[in-house]
């Protein structure tokens, strides 16, 4: 792994200035006439700073104090452009416009400046890291620089290191405003398109697991062998057809693992009408305390996706005394015993299952033994 400091100025930076809101492309820091500067790569996120945070950084260099640092990566010779920034996209956007005249900072715009403002600020040295190395050198450091500002998320990290025509396929579908993934299913998905959540859903799920190893060997493999992400793209679509084919829309569907679900339940035999109804009456249920495990209850039968109501602490007191801390099995091994009220559990004397509800009447306490016995049957 290569690191080095590069002092740049500003007026190196701004050479070559372009941005292109329509195709994403944002470049500069030219050599001649070719900019060699990508400021936007396809795993960066489009442009987030508020208008303090972008007056901030100009505030910042006109008065001479320190700007953090930056990163930018060094590409192989193939690549179209010979760096890339890792870390202050935002930065230097913000340094680009203002540059331009795109804002101005307390009313005064750079070409209104005197001319000697505007040399020290074209002379402002920026202080830039350049690395070269491994993917997994690249991504190591990634997380280890990635603590300050707008940090990269996950999947923004993985981006940097599996650039391709593939991942550049897969971000026009999942990863704009307004996508196509979002589009199709921006309902059932929890996060922002836009720091690549949606993508990272997308390709955990046609995984089968949320693992960094599983994603990204799925991502490597694909950013070498693929020339686009119709694979990807088809998969999910088959997931939300799959989800609405089978159930009424609810804001509680939103963030669930749609993908996992699927990949387990797909072929299942399933009718809409039905799962509906059990679906309607479970929401009513005041028992279910987590409505949106109602949807992989009635797809698994695991009553622990609901997180059920469980008694109180005074409930289960008074329980215990009038038991005088004997358990409720007459069949208990400890043959009637006084236990202290650690050793016991409350359990529901008709279960919910079968329409028992979470009150003092329906409530006895067994030895944990007893307990987890009856739980196991």
């Amino acid at each position: 792994m290569k690191i080095e400091l590069h002092r740049i100025k500003i007026k190196d930076l701004v050479a070559g200035y372009k941005r292109d809101e329509e195709s994403g492309e944002v470049v500069a820091f030219a050599k001649g006439s070719q900019a060699s500067l990508n400021i936007r790569p396809k795993y960066q996120r489009e442009f987030v700073y508020k208008d303090a945070q972008r007056d901030a950084v100009i505030d910042t260099i006109s008065k001479g104090f320190p700007l953090n640092s930056m990163y930018w990566v060094r590409n192989d010779k193939s690549a179209e452009y010979e760096y890339e920034v890792l870390d202050g996209q935002q930065r230097s956007i913000s340094i680009c416009d203002y540059y331009k005249g795109d804002f101005s900072l307390n009313s005064v715009y750079f070409h209104n400046l005197p001319d000697d403002k505007k040399e020290a600020f074209l002379n402002y040295e920026l202080m830039v890291y350049v690395c070269e190395g491994s993917d997994s050198e690249k991504l190591e450091w990634f997380r280890v620089i990635n603590i300050a500002g707008e940090k990269l998320t996950d999947q923004e990290l993985r981006n940097a290191v599996y650039a391709s025509a593939w991942l550049s396929d897969a971000k026009r579908r999942f990863s704009k405003r307004n996508s196509l993934a979002e589009q199709k299913g921006g309902k059932y998905l929890k996060g922002s398109s836009i720091r690549q959540e949606f993508l990272e859903s997308a390709i955990a799920w046609i995984v089968n697991k949320r693992d960094e190893r599983e994603i990204c060997e799925y991502m490597a493999r694909n950013a070498k062998d693929s020339k686009n992400a119709d694979e990807l793209w088809g998969y999910f679509s088959a997931v939300v057809d799959w989800v609405e084919m089978k159930f009424n829309y609810r804001k509680e569907q939103k963030g669930l693992e749609w993908g996992l679900l699927y990949n387990r339940y797909k072929d299942k035999p399933l009718d809409k009408n039905e799962l509906e109804s059990q679906i309607a009456k479970l929401m009513q249920d005041s028992e279910v305390q987590k409505k949106s495990g109602i949807y992989e209850y009635v797809l698994s039968g695991d009553a622990r996706h609901l997180n059920l109501r469980i008694f109180d602490e005074n409930t289960k007191r008074e329980v215990y005394e009038a038991q005088v801390g004997i358990c409720a099995n007459k069949k208990c091994p400890k043959g009637g015993v006084r236990l202290e009220i650690g050793e016991m559990e409350a359990d529901h004397i008709t279960p919910w299952s079968k329409g028992g509800k979470t009150i003092r009447e329906n409530c006895q306490m067994l030895c944990k033994e007893c307990n987890r016995q009856k739980g196991g049957k």
